[in-house]
């Protein structure tokens, strides 16, 4: 399959190569109503991510078919929903996590993306959803304050005697859980259906050493910097290259963002979508998306394009992508509602 992907792809090339001169109209069909697309709008997270976006992937779009993408942020469940329940059809993507993407599509709120209209790049098969191009991956990891003993796995972050120091955790069950079920022993490929008790009862040995339950990333690096704590649990990005920290990426958790097709699109903002996600699918494009923010695209051929001195900084890169484990979104999506209750209760009573 990737061999004739890459096939297509050089013939793909050729023709963007052949038609970067010419208006839009030819590259979307002329004579059609996928002519008249002047504007695209999209909702995805904003910051750095939304940043990324614009230099690796809008640019280039917007040179080759003249159409201008509009940005907005942030993304929620609850405004897509307000969005297809409203009836709009002004914006046609949607920025996801994995496990909001399974919650969309139960609840149809997204379309089924036409991967033959994309006619990507060779992409790792995880970021090919049937209903989301998985555009941008994202580490959650352990970290440290520099100074402080360095743990090698997760036994060893949640012991607190061999490990002195105050901890920083996601207030998000989705990503504490399963790092404290991993420091009893159970291994990655063990880990669902997850335990959820053994993960509580986990946390509930170390609670007098956790001193933040964080809600916003940037957080667990700044509580670092001022030494108010010593060990985290944050995403990857906030803490890499920076020498004011160390940190380790085995046993980490990958994770997708996902771009959707908003239910309701127009048919001719579909179709514009779907040359944005070519574009996504560039590991050329890619590589500029990663100058911006540390969160790497799906391309299998990306790490020749990146820094040598700066693979180990990047979620996707080969020597992270193999030790680390990916998200159950579909677990959380089945379970997630009755988890949320026990996480409230167990805040409660802290």
């Amino acid at each position: 399959m990737a061999g004739n992907i890459k096939g297509i792809e050089m013939k793909r090339r050729t023709f963007v190569g052949a038609a970067a001169a010419l208006p839009a109209a030819s590259l979307l069909g002329a004579g059609s109503a996928q002519a008249q697309v002047k504007e695209i709008r999209m909702i995805e997270s904003g910051g750095k991510s939304g940043d990324s976006i614009e230099v690796g992937y809008i640019e280039p779009f917007t040179k080759k078919t003249g159409i201008k993408v509009i940005r907005e942020s942030p993304n929620s469940l609850g405004k897509l929903r307000a969005l297809v329940e409203s009836g709009q059809t002004s914006t046609v993507l949607m920025e996801l996590g994995s496990g909001t993407l399974v919650q969309a599509r139960n609840l149809k709120l997204i379309e089924p993306i036409d991967w033959a209209a994309v006619n990507p790049a060779p992409m790792f098969p995880e970021a090919r959803n049937e209903y989301g191009f998985g555009y941008q991956y994202f580490s959650t990891i352990m970290a440290w304050r520099a100074g402080a003993k360095a743990p090698k796995n997760w036994a060893e972050f949640f012991d607190t005697k061999a490990f002195p120091g105050k901890r920083c955790l996601p207030d998000f069950p989705h990503y504490s859980l399963p790092f404290a079920v991993m420091a009893t022993g159970v291994p990655a490929d063990k880990l669902f259906p997850l335990d959820v008790d053994a993960g509580f009862k986990k946390l509930n040995e170390i609670k007098k050493d956790i001193a933040v339950w964080w809600k916003a990333g940037a957080q667990p690096p700044q509580l670092m910097k001022d030494n108010e704590v010593q060990y985290v649990i944050c995403w990857s990005g906030r803490v890499v290259g920076d020498p004011a920290f160390g940190c380790n990426f085995d046993g980490g958790m990958a994770d997708l963002s996902y771009f959707s097709i908003v239910k309701g699109s127009k048919p001719e903002d579909r179709a514009a979508a779907y040359k944005l996600m070519y574009e996504m699918s560039l590991p050329a494009n890619q590589a500029k998306a990663a100058t911006v923010v540390s969160y790497t695209g799906p391309s299998p051929e990306l790490d020749a394009l990146l820094p040598k001195d700066k693979l180990s900084e990047f979620p996707s890169s080969k020597q992270n992508k193999a030790v680390q484990w990916f998200q159950n979104a579909e677990w959380w999506a089945a379970n997630g509602e009755a988890v949320n209750k026990k996480w409230e209760a167990f805040k409660l009573g802290l």
